[in-house]
């Protein structure tokens, strides 16, 4: 089988996908230091990550019908830029709106980006090479994940706003993108009125509806628990530098690229079931022992188990829906998802944010438990493997 890592269209897909996870990833570590800069609260700081997800809820749906009607690259470039521009912008912010309504526009570009990574890679591969290429962009999204962290955590040694530097690269990746990516695309075919009618219908199936409740649930966990309170954890707990908790998320990111680089060979020998079902289980574990953790390197076991969970369920969920999503209705698939996906994004740290302030810390890490619970119930009962 050929190394689809060498693959250039698929390496411009890396680029995007490392975009699509900077704008949060990148100021985990600074969140304590933007509370102390710009004086927000434990309970507001969260609205630094809601704003930049929140335009994912309003216009990821229409980005993705947008990428099924006109083309995937039209709708890229531009959202590149759109990101680059507002995200550096932030540097330079003085005050809470400032900074919030510099983070909503970032965000406006951030919001395609999830969307069309996974739908170009469904594009570009059938069968096993889509499920090993899945693997190897979450591989790559774990990298970013983790690298982000440690770089944004050393960089707010400088200040809280030098995170905000490093938006700056998806400029010239989307002017890259313009003039090498070759990918194939959708054919336009009927009226907008049939396509949006036939993609309806193809996401009421109950595989399709399940995949995406496990979306939501996911990111719930990952931007409540772990992305919002586990630095203010870390911090409040621990004492813990932004250096230090980059290091941590370097961790769970590390184990999240060893489990989704084997993803093929998982999915072939296990079934796609039997890791969402383990993946729950890591999940409810992290929830359980992150809380009880008596010191800062204690904290490392339980993120390993999220690291886990995250690298076996995010690409297999996300295979599975291009799979099932034809090709010329496979933006608005996407779309759907990452609707969820900023849904949760944006819901999460403000719904952990009032289980933050009415009950304390265990409180968040009880409501991750409960999402962990719920997708262990759809993985055991409610969804089948298909094959790619």
């Amino acid at each position: 089988m050929r190394k689809l890592y060498r693959d250039k269209n698929l390496q411009l897909v890396f680029g995007v996908t490392l975009m699509a996870v900077l704008g949060v990833s990148s100021i985990i570590p600074a969140l304590p230091d933007i509370m102390e800069g710009l004086s927000f609260t434990p309970a507001t700081i969260g609205l630094t990550i809601a704003v930049f997800t929140l335009p994912g809820v309003l216009f990821a749906p229409v980005m993705g019908v947008l990428a099924d009607r006109l083309g995937r690259k039209v709708v890229l470039v531009p959202s590149l830029f759109i990101f680059g521009g507002f995200g550096f912008a932030c540097f330079f912010a003085q005050s809470i709106p400032q900074l919030l309504a510099l983070r909503f526009c970032q965000g406006v570009g951030a919001a395609p980006l999830g969307v069309l990574y996974g739908t170009i890679i469904g594009d570009i591969y059938e069968g096993r090479e889509r499920g090993q290429a899945m693997g190897y962009n979450a591989s790559v999204l774990a990298l970013g994940t983790a690298g982000y962290p440690a770089i944004g955590g050393f960089l707010a040694l400088l200040g809280w706003n030098w995170p905000f530097i490093l938006p700056l690269v998806a400029i010239p990746l989307g002017l890259v993108i313009s003039t090498t990516m070759d990918t194939p695309e959708p054919r336009i075919t009927g009226s907008l009125r049939q396509y949006l009618s036939s993609a309806l219908a193809q996401m009421k199936s109950r595989q399709a509806l399940c995949l995406f409740a496990t979306t939501l649930l996911t990111f719930v966990i990952l931007y409540g628990p772990i992305i919002t309170y586990l630095p203010i954890l870390l911090d409040v707990r621990f004492q813990a530098s932004p250096a230090a908790i980059g290091m941590i998320f370097l961790v769970a990111s590390g184990f999240t690229g060893v489990a989704s680089f084997q993803l093929g060979r998982l999915a072939e020998r296990l079934g796609q079931k039997t890791l969402l079902a383990a993946a729950a289980v890591f999940y409810a574990l992290c929830m359980l022992l992150t809380p009880n953790a008596p010191g800062l390197w204690q904290v490392i076991p339980p993120v390993i188990c999220f690291g886990l969970a995250q690298g076996l369920n995010i690409p297999t969920v996300m295979t599975m829906l291009t799979t099932i999503a034809p090709m010329e209705q496979r933006g608005a698939f996407m779309a759907a998802n990452g609707f969820l996906l900023r849904l949760a994004q944006t819901v999460a740290p403000l719904l952990m944010g009032a289980l933050y302030a009415l009950f304390g810390m265990e409180a968040v890490y009880l409501g991750g438990l409960v999402c962990s619970i719920v997708i262990l119930y759809l993985a055991l009962f409610c969804i089948r493997n298909i094959k790619s």
